[in-house]
């Protein structure tokens, strides 16, 4: 039997756009196109147990995501704690992110902060103690606190947001600063929106910075 198949002819026919990986799937131009890095903020409601972080900090490491900082404390209730991770990733790193966090056994809840989230810092400088009435302008400009004064090193706090630590951190380096441990972002969210919540019946509430 001979006749012509229905259908546009081979030279008519649309053809997938895109490249094929080495496994021979194609990929989606838009999936691979660049995207420029976004800086965000990661609320984590978790349990409150042994190896949560280890398993947290484990997953990024394995999925080469670049971890700004990470900081993790109790909760106002004790069998959770909360963690704030501060990410730099393109858009789909984000999403990825976001995604295997909450695959995580020990993950409540996850939500990414908006941009005008209530983020705080705290950093222990101690730098040279030979001009002390300086180090104490300074620290009194930014608003911070003489921990420990000695003969050589002035040992100084400073809370606030990230450009005002970084701020900070410039001006004290004319005296020379020897040492400097920051804790990362500490981070909730604004008004009476919940950060990082569970439902009444226990289950995880999903909440992402676009939602209402």
């Amino acid at each position: 039997m001979t006749g012509k198949l229905p259908g546009p002819s081979p030279g008519e026919r649309q053809r997938p756009t895109g490249r094929r990986n080495d496994q021979g799937i194609r990929i989606d131009p838009e999936v691979e196109a660049e995207h420029e890095p976004r800086r965000v903020v990661l609320s984590a409601l978790v349990e409150h147990r042994p190896g949560v972080l280890a398993e947290v900090s484990g997953l990024f490491s394995r999925r080469q995501f670049n971890i700004e900082s990470l900081t993790v404390g109790t909760t106002t209730d004790e069998s959770r704690a909360r963690m704030t991770i501060v990410i730099e990733e393109p858009e789909p790193g984000i999403e990825q992110a976001k995604k295997q966090l909450q695959k995580l056994i020990p993950v409540v809840s996850v939500r990414e902060l908006e941009p005008d989230a209530v983020q705080r810092e705290l950093v222990i400088l101690k730098v040279n103690g030979d001009e002390p009435d300086k180090v104490q302008a300074i620290t009194e400009m930014y608003n911070g606190d003489t921990l420990d004064a000695g003969p050589r090193t002035i040992t100084v706090e400073i809370t606030g947001d990230e450009q005002k630590i970084n701020d900070a951190i410039d001006a004290y380096e004319q005296f020379g600063i020897r040492e400097v441990v920051r804790t990362g972002d500490a981070a909730l969210a604004r008004g009476e929106q919940p950060t990082a919540a569970v439902t009444e019946d226990g289950n995880p509430t999903q909440v992402t910075a676009d939602d209402d």
